[in-house]
């Protein structure tokens, strides 16, 4: 039987199925009864679920990453669905459908990789070339590049998001450059690689999403600018040339500046053609993904607009269907 995705449930839905479990929690109520509190996902979006009257036991039979088998109603709540489970255990392996929780199927990533490959190796630049080499011929660096998300809530928070985002703003990238002859685009080009590159190491992703040790204490903006001291001395060996150091502080720049603001937790504002163009289509792609998710999971579907989202300040405008 076909399941019903996160995206499609309806208020007073009833569902028996198998979901991906996240961020478990074992809480109390007001009058002190425990209640088991997670995040419920597939490939379609997430939502919270709670099993009230919970116990230690409830609590201690399923792990963060698990598929989960659930039995319970759909309710829609402050203008959100959530999931009121009577039953919460993990699912056997022959109940999971793979594919059911994967964004991107695996002859998509495939295909997002080539376009990487073949846009990065039209470098011309000895220097900027032998740079992505030092990255690309990595396999362990490159499985990960390729499997990560750009996120675990915010954008392109699925696996291979990482990838599907780069691959985007280089398609942007070299549709924006030609319209300003100032801006150096393989530099530019080379900037949208490397900006989010920390994230293969600031995420944990074999199952589900969150932020690793290193990348709670450290952030994927300094993981990037370290590896990235790294593979320019890996560069300098690889094609037996002096890494030049104005351009590596160039590269470093647009990294540590693509947040755009200090607010955001950019270390320093751009200040560089490049490092403004990577900012400004980095923003754009980023809310583009985040505004099409809260469309697309918007549970209010006769209404013309979604619920108003505090964290934008704003609701969304999701047009007039056609007929």
């Amino acid at each position: 039987m076909s399941r019903f995705f996160v995206s499609q449930l309806q208020h007073n839905q009833q569902v028996d199925q198998v979901f991906l479990a996240s961020n478990k929690q074992l809480r109390p109520n007001r009058q002190g009864n425990l209640f088991l509190q997670i995040d419920l996902s597939d490939r379609s979006g997430s939502m919270p679920c709670r099993m009230w009257n919970a116990t230690e036991r409830d609590y201690a039979a399923i792990e963060n990453g698990d598929y989960v088998y659930v039995e319970g109603t759909a309710q829609l709540f402050q203008g959100s669905m959530q999931l009121i489970a009577q039953s919460i255990k993990r699912a056997e392996p022959g109940d999971v459908d793979e594919s059911d929780f994967m964004t991107l199927q695996t002859s998509e990533v495939q295909e997002l990789k080539e376009r990487l490959l073949k846009t990065l190796r039209g470098i011309k630049s000895k220097p900027l070339a032998a740079l992505v080499e030092a990255y690309l011929t990595d396999d362990v660096f490159m499985d990960k590049f390729c499997r990560a998300p750009a996120g675990i809530k915010n954008h392109h928070a699925y696996k291979g998001g990482l990838l599907d985002h780069v691959v985007n703003l280089m398609d942007v990238a070299q549709a924006v450059a030609p319209k300003y002859p100032q801006v150096d685009v393989e530099k530019l080009l080379v900037g949208v690689f490397l900006h989010d590159s920390g994230k293969v190491d600031e995420l944990e992703y074999e199952r589900d999403l969150a932020y690793t040790d290193e990348g709670q204490m450290i952030g994927h903006i300094v993981q990037a600018a370290c590896l990235l001291d790294r593979k320019a001395r890996e560069a300098e060996g690889r094609a037996q040339l002096a890494f030049p150091p104005m351009l590596l502080m160039e590269l470093k720049h647009m990294v540590l500046s693509h947040h755009g603001h200090l607010a955001f937790g950019s270390p320093k504002l751009p200040m560089t053609l490049e490092a403004v163009v990577l900012s400004a289509i980095d923003d754009m792609d980023a809310k583009l993904a985040s505004f099409t998710g809260l469309i697309k999971e918007c549970p209010n579907a006769d209404s013309r607009w979604t619920q108003y989202f505090p964290n934008i300040d704003r609701k969304l405008w999701k047009g007039v269907k056609a007929d």
